[in-house]
């Protein structure tokens, strides 16, 4: 038995949304064609998804599972979509995934010289999209930085980075010449990697900035945003005692085409001499 991805989006979207109705309004179509769909899933897989009584909608044990594989199935099917999309227009295209900081500019150009007959673009990505826009297409190969949810993923070490203390210019560690993580002890933090109660939320490196500039927190960032990102009125300060920032090649497993495969050695290459 094949499984149905039209079953299986409107299977997550109930998993999601824990209401059918909720679910069919999100999908634009009836509940009635909803919960038919759903009763047919479950006769596929021989096993029920979800219980429904008088207190609503709960996953079971198998619904939990299949919600789990289902996400990332979905995003291999429609990866698969966008790869074949490119194919059908002719030139091949390699689209470079990057965090803030991390420079590509290198590789691309060696990557250009190597492959003349290949269209290779950059593209920004963030610290919680960064898996899915490798996993669903979006992105051939990324940069990323961790941390990283693996499923799914092939990863390749490039380097390690020191981390900074990013603080607003009145700061009173502002002069310092380096400082340690004690020294920022009381400190509130707004950070998007490992939030800790009572820090704040946030997205971008661009949110960061203005949080911190405003004097509303503190934090840390790669010493390579630091130095691609300068303000006067942010100040940086290395924590000689921080833990460093790892930068990563991300491709999907199981999907290293030509292109990809050597786009990632020519990163490695690049990023070796950068360093070397």
């Amino acid at each position: 038995m094949d499984l149905d991805l039209r079953k299986v989006r409107y299977f997550v979207a109930v998993a999601e949304l824990l209401h059918f109705g909720r679910a069919a309004g999100r999908l634009h179509i009836a509940q009635p064609v909803l919960s038919r769909q759903i009763r047919a899933l479950e006769k596929d897989l021989g096993a029920e998804l979800f219980v429904r009584d008088s207190h609503g909608v709960a996953l079971t044990d198998a619904g939990r599972q299949l919600l789990d594989d289902a996400r990332q199935l979905l995003a291999v099917a429609d990866g698969t979509r966008r790869r074949v999309l490119r194919a059908a227009r002719g030139r091949p295209r390699l689209v470079v995934g990057f965090r803030a900081g991390v420079v590509v500019t290198g590789a691309l150009r060696a990557f250009a010289a190597a492959h003349p007959e290949a269209e290779a673009t950059a593209c920004r990505v963030e610290w919680d999209d960064q898996e899915e826009l490798i996993l669903d297409g979006t992105v051939d190969i990324a940069y990323v930085r961790r941390p990283v949810r693996q499923d799914g993923l092939e990863l390749c070490l490039l380097y390690s980075e020191p981390r900074v203390a990013m603080l607003p210019d009145r700061h009173r560690l502002a002069g310092k010449q380096e400082i340690s993580l004690a020294d920022l002890a009381g400190e509130q933090w707004v950070r998007y990697n490992d939030p800790r109660p009572g820090d704040l939320p946030l997205r971008t490196i661009e949110e960061k900035f203005e949080c911190v500039a405003a004097g509303t927190a503190i934090t840390t960032v790669p010493r390579s945003v630091a130095e691609q990102y300068s303000r006067p009125d942010i100040a940086y300060v290395p924590v000689t005692d921080a833990e460093p920032d790892q930068v990563l090649l991300a491709w999907a497993a199981g999907r290293r085409a030509p292109l990809t495969a050597a786009f990632a050695e020519i990163a490695v290459r690049v990023a070796a001499g950068a360093r070397g």
